[in-house]
């Protein structure tokens, strides 16, 4: 019974030790703290749609993300509040319309996502979103 003893004695100040480290720094659910972001999926009649995402805060702070082919987009750190949303195509020209010996915009990958109605690429557009923090989704479903 003594070798039990001392070593209870010796692995007291440990024990001490761990159990307070599991306090301090607690069970958490394993999200990071301060990744805030906002995911989800341009479409334009069902398709993919090719180019960005603009995240604009009240301060008018843009952050932007490329759609992915499938049409996927992750905005990293938006604006928190009341965002407009702007949907911007990638080789666009103003106005929104190509040249007629033009395929369509090249967005890096090879996306062959179509391009979204150049009203989207302003305020105008009315997409806006309220960023509360954390992970969020937000699918776009943009009209002609």
């Amino acid at each position: 019974m003594p070798v039990s003893r001392v070593f209870v004695v010796r692995c007291a100040p440990l024990l001490a030790f761990c159990a307070g480290l599991l306090v301090l720094c607690g069970c958490g659910s394993g999200k990071k703290s301060g990744a805030d972001s906002v995911t989800g999926k341009v479409t334009l009649n069902g398709q993919a749609v090719a180019g960005q995402v603009v995240f604009v805060g009240t301060d008018k702070t843009e952050v932007a993300s490329p759609i992915a082919p499938d049409g996927m987009y992750r905005v990293n750190n938006p604006p928190k509040g009341q965002a407009t949303v702007l949907v911007k195509g990638t080789g666009t020209p103003a106005g929104g319309a190509l040249p007629k010996d033009t395929k369509g915009p090249d967005v890096g990958g090879g996306s062959t996502g179509v391009a979204p109605p150049a009203k989207y690429a302003t305020a105008a557009g009315g997409l806006t979103f309220d960023v509360t923090g954390g992970e969020q989704t937000f699918n776009i479903e943009l009209k002609p």
